[in-house]
């Protein structure tokens, strides 16, 4: 059974895999502090129907509270071990809806549904929930393991043991920009993600995390860091592992692969 990718835009994904709705790192707000969504409809309802919730690391733009407010009661989080003693908010809003968070760090794996199961993996990004903050829990990415692998990277630097702990999958959902004109470290843009893409060798890929959010009065300030990573990802991807099916979807767009 092939699985299903829906981009809601930035790193939102619903994951479909074995009759399991797994979502990514849900962002359903049409502004968050300096950010305006630029491109595309702010998801509707059914994007935050899920079993299973994938969250990658603490910065607001990933661990959104009033995005995790509209899912359903009973819904379980995968979040960063040490997700709810940095984020106090996390527990309330779980304790409000119903929630069951589970803390992981990188090897840890979990049981969704008889047959689907998802694995912590490392990521290289500073995932603290400000920007000067203690680091109090790990940015992870999440392997998701039903009839299909799938990678969702979360927000990650290309390093060198990537491809080991990962492990083989069939699918990698990859970020390839940001919400800002410059990407600092611990990112990929569509050069490096292309580089991951070729060390992982998947069968198919998604690009991620670009063209949704922007800074407020910045529309005229390297306007191709917005539009075009996942265009260019597709590009170097080409060059760099021309054997792997990229797909580009647009916002709301579900896709089936490998």
């Amino acid at each position: 059974m092939p699985v299903e990718i829906t981009w809601w835009g930035h790193a939102t994904c619903t994951v479909e895999d074995s009759g399991v709705r797994l979502l990514t790192d849900p962002l359903f707000a049409r502004r968050l502090a300096h950010l305006r969504r630029r491109r595309g409809a702010v998801p509707p309802p059914e994007a935050a129907v899920a079993d299973v919730v994938l969250v990658s690391h603490l910065h607001a733009d990933h661990l959104h509270l009033p995005s995790l407010a509209r899912l359903a009661p009973g819904t379980r989080l995968l979040v960063p071990r040490g997700a709810r003693r940095a984020v106090p908010g996390l527990a309330r809003a779980a304790g409000l809806r119903g929630l069951s968070v589970t803390e992981l760090v990188p090897g840890e794996e979990v049981a969704v549904r008889e047959g689907v199961r998802v694995r912590a993996v490392s990521a290289r990004h500073d995932g603290r929930r400000l920007p000067f903050g203690p680091h109090l829990a790990p940015a992870l990415g999440y392997v998701v393991q039903g009839a299909a692998r799938t990678y969702f990277a979360g927000d990650t630097g290309l390093f060198d043991t990537m491809a080991e702990e990962v492990g083989p999958v069939d699918v990698a959902l990859l970020p390839v920009g940001g919400w800002g004109p410059y990407l600092g470290p611990g990112h990929l843009d569509p050069g490096r993600a292309a580089q991951a893409l070729a060390r992982l060798a998947p069968a198919a890929a998604v690009p991620v995390h670009y063209g949704t959010y922007w800074p407020v009065g910045m529309d005229a300030v390297r306007p191709h860091e917005f539009h075009a990573p996942g265009e260019e990802f597709e590009r170097h991807a080409r060059q760099l592992a021309p054997k792997v099916a990229v797909r580009v979807p647009g916002h709301g767009e579900r896709v089936r692969l490998p």
